[in-house]
């Protein structure tokens, strides 16, 4: 055998990078994180209900308009925005955070509604700050902004100082 095949034969073979469901995973302070596209945002959430990860604690976004070259895995490819699931195994104590893909053209991803019925709220949320429209959400209307409101204050486009303070008539004092 010569030196270079011996070489190669005892080299071990890289371990392949982690995932769940079919999706990559890295390590973010301590905590697991998957990456995901929109397409398969529903399937991973629903089989992660199903592992045991039974509390969705929160659903929010984040426009990454000025941050377009952020490390992702190679698999997954940089949108604008990213809505972040993050749930928690009552059960075992154990924390995942879900980062899902979401275009500018097409900012819509599937709602959690059916699975999580308690990210009614969240989501409407995300909708009335980033305009990240929930598909099949039963009531995807404005929670925080007026409903004549034009604009989602949370996008990075959106204009600094745009918002009036509105003050309520204060009684007189006695």
């Amino acid at each position: 055998m010569s030196d270079a095949t011996a070489a190669e034969a005892a080299e071990p073979e890289p371990e392949p990078a982690p995932v769940v469901h079919g999706w990559p995973v890295v390590e973010s302070f301590g905590q697991t994180v998957v990456h995901c596209t929109r397409d398969g945002y529903l399937d991973l959430l629903t089989a992660l209900k199903g592992d045991g990860y039974d509390m969705c604690v929160d659903v929010t976004a984040v426009d990454y308009l000025a941050h377009r070259g952020r490390t992702l895995p190679a698999e997954i490819t940089a949108e604008r925005f990213e809505v972040v699931v993050n749930l928690v195994s009552i059960a075992t104590r154990e924390r995942i955070r879900v980062r899902a893909q979401v275009s500018e053209s097409d900012a819509v991803i599937p709602t959690l509604f059916f699975v999580w019925p308690g990210t009614e709220a969240p989501e409407r949320e995300v909708y009335d700050m980033f305009g990240i429209r929930f598909d099949r959400h039963p009531d995807l209307t404005r929670i925080l902004m007026p409903e004549d409101w034009e604009g989602y204050p949370l996008r990075k486009d959106y204009a600094v100082g745009r918002i009036p303070v509105q003050f309520k008539e204060a009684p007189a004092p006695r």
